[in-house]
């Protein structure tokens, strides 16, 4: 049986979308993978183990096709392939206590396990951390994330780290795209009772969703189709419409903004960095998408925290993952 042998398998699991790499030593992508949410405090633990396997098994798929594996592989013979990988990173969404780590863990496991892949050292963190300290290489910064949820995280110069926000759909995630949308819902349905101003996301949200009447909102609301990647789907139309000059949807966003700079400078007073130079990274939909929103947690964190360096590039969280994975094989060639 040929062994295929992988120096790094990254995958960057969030709220939205699951992608995986498959690396060489040089950060040089073997093959690719991606699938749909594998958060599985929102989808449950079978789905989300489901897209796991599903955007592995394609970048496998992947690097086979690609005729890239030749120098990795030993052995002989046409049978069957043998997968083995130094060192696996696994940033996932919904890690966020203890449990959760257990449970993400045992998860990560059994798709390593039915895929066939024997990792000889496994790394498993919250998506948002890995994403950071690949994105500062471990000096002082902030990152802020608003995709389908919410979340910050910071590390300082000690190498201290905090968190804050990401308590998920049903009480937190303030300002993510779940968020936005929900409220824009609530901000209809005010409408129609006359108890909020008129809003221009009625014409825009009911045929997005495929409905005519705020009544059949109301029972979308409580079916079985919704869901929230389906809510955080209705954030762009919140853009769209205060573009247009609608005063609700603008607000909405401002409160949008106002929450996650809430959460970016609550980590910042959690380690201190408010008199010190660190450089805040702002990722997911919502930030690198709307401008209005970015542009409001800017100019509060500049105005909050003068040293920050703001960090315009849009980089994909994977490349912060495969970074850690990355400096875990370079700590372990250098003991060598």
């Amino acid at each position: 049986m040929a062994v295929v042998r992988i120096p790094l398998l990254a995958v960057d699991g969030g709220g939205t979308k699951c992608l995986a790499v498959l690396a060489d030593r040089a950060a040089r992508e073997v093959g690719q993978g991606r699938s749909g949410s594998c958060n599985y405090q929102g989808i449950g633990e079978e789905a989300a183990a489901r897209e796991l396997v599903a955007a592995i098994r394609q970048a496998m798929e992947d690097a086979a096709g690609r005729g890239t594996l030749p120098p990795f592989v030993s052995g002989q013979g046409a049978g069957e392939l043998e997968w083995e990988v130094d060192c696996a990173v696994f940033g996932i969404a919904g890690l966020d206590t203890e449990h959760d780590r257990r449970v993400i863990s045992q998860m990560v496991s059994k798709v390593l396990d039915q895929l066939g892949i024997r990792v000889h050292q496994l790394i498993v963190e919250n998506d948002g951390f890995a994403a950071l300290l690949g994105a500062t290489g471990g000096k002082p910064g902030i990152l802020v994330i608003a995709g389908t949820g919410s979340i910050a995280f910071g590390v300082n110069e000690a190498q201290e780290t905090a968190r804050a926000g990401g308590w998920g759909h049903r009480v937190g995630d303030e300002g993510s795209g779940y968020w936005i949308g929900k409220q824009a819902i609530m901000a209809v349905l005010r409408a129609a009772d006359g108890r909020g101003e008129p809003t221009l996301l009625k014409e825009l949200l009911l045929p997005h969703v495929g409905l005519a009447r705020v009544d059949e909102l109301f029972n979308w609301t409580y079916s079985e189709h919704y869901s929230v990647e389906k809510v955080g789907e209705l954030s762009p139309l919140v853009s769209q419409a205060a573009l247009a000059g609608d005063q609700v949807a603008a607000h909405i966003l401002q409160v949008a903004g106002e929450e996650l700079f809430a959460a970016a400078r609550a980590v910042i007073e959690a380690l201190d960095m408010k008199t010190k130079p660190f450089q805040m990274i702002m990722q997911g939909g919502v930030l690198q998408n709307d401008d209005r929103v970015r542009k409001i947690v800017v100019e509060h964190v500049q105005r909050y925290a003068a040293q920050v360096v703001i960090e315009n590039a849009q980089n994909d969280p994977i490349y912060g993952v495969i970074a850690k994975g990355l400096a875990y094989l370079e700590r372990q060639s250098g003991s060598k």
